[in-house]
């Protein structure tokens, strides 16, 4: 009973977390900082944190496994997290969150290849619904779905970071069982950090200028955000580890009713009645997978 409900509170957490992160993000990059600063800086600033918690853990006894998944995880969370931190900059809110919901069904597939977690049919259909949810989403913009929406760098953006970060998911549970929870959001700081630091060099950026943008008041942008990731990436982790990884990204889909929310009442985003009844219809998918 108290695990069931420690699982809950996670993934209610983790509801509230990843929105809300996504506000500071765009908040970050609307101002002028480069997404991929935003991106490097966040790993950073957790890997920090992290680091007293390193010195007294032995990481010369852990499996060949958890090196190899934390490798294979780092890239693609630090290639997915600054894709989506682009896709921010420029798209919005309301909508970029709806599309979030493919991942619970790349999350499936992978996890039934890498895992072996079959869904039943009650989570297919749930699945289902969430897919179908977004539609009323992306119906709001004026490309509409697929057709030229697809073309818009944004969106482009957000698919990319839909697939990686999803693949990052199954990766995440594969160093979770080689571990712990708390060791895997270690390793997701550190490696995230190593191979976003690695993008800054491959993209050419000016860090020293870039930096030197970042103003006063980014301060404690910045520090709302390290809550917001650290708790998003914590609560991940232990919804990974007490359930299937297909199902917890399709629970974490609840949080479109919140960016939806947070998008028409920080930055003014229309089209508000299409958007909430696909959200609901998204929250109905949900719901048929936590209970059936």
């Amino acid at each position: 009973m108290a695990e069931t409900l420690l699982t809950a509170l996670a993934v209610f957490l983790r509801i509230i977390a990843n929105p809300a992160e996504n506000v500071f993000q765009k908040q970050l990059t609307v101002r002028g900082t480069h997404p991929l600063l935003v991106n490097f800086l966040t790993y950073a600033l957790l890997s920090c944190v992290c680091f007293a918690m390193a010195f007294n853990t032995k990481w010369d006894g852990l499996p060949t496994q958890f090196w190899m998944y934390s490798v294979l995880g780092g890239m693609a969370g630090a290639l997915g997290n600054g894709f989506l931190v682009r896709a921010l900059q420029r798209g919005d809110l309301s909508v970029l969150g709806p599309i979030n919901s493919y991942k619970s069904v790349i999350g499936v597939l992978f996890g039934i290849f890498l895992l072996g977690e079959i869904p039943n049919r009650w989570g297919i259909l749930g699945i289902t619904l969430i897919i179908c949810g977004s539609y009323f989403v992306l119906d709001t913009t004026p490309e509409k779905f697929p057709g030229k929406l697809l073309q818009k760098p944004e969106i482009q953006y957000r698919l990319w970071a839909m697939v990686l970060t999803a693949i990052e998911a199954v990766f995440v549970k594969k160093i979770i069982l080689a571990s712990s929870t708390l060791l895997a959001f270690m390793s997701w700081c550190f490696f995230g950090a190593a191979f976003s630091l690695l993008l800054l060099f491959v993209y050419r950026l000016d860090i020293r200028k870039e930096v030197a943008r970042v103003e006063r008041r980014d301060f404690g942008t910045y520090l709302y955000l390290l809550v917001c990731m650290g708790t998003m990436q914590l609560t991940t982790n232990y919804a990974f580890a007490h359930m299937a990884v297909g199902y917890a990204l399709s629970l974490f889909q609840l949080s479109t009713l919140v960016s939806v929310l947070l998008g028409y009442r920080i930055f003014q985003e229309g089209d508000m009645r299409k958007k909430l009844a696909g959200s609901i219809l998204m929250i109905a998918g949900s719901v048929v997978i936590i209970l059936l």
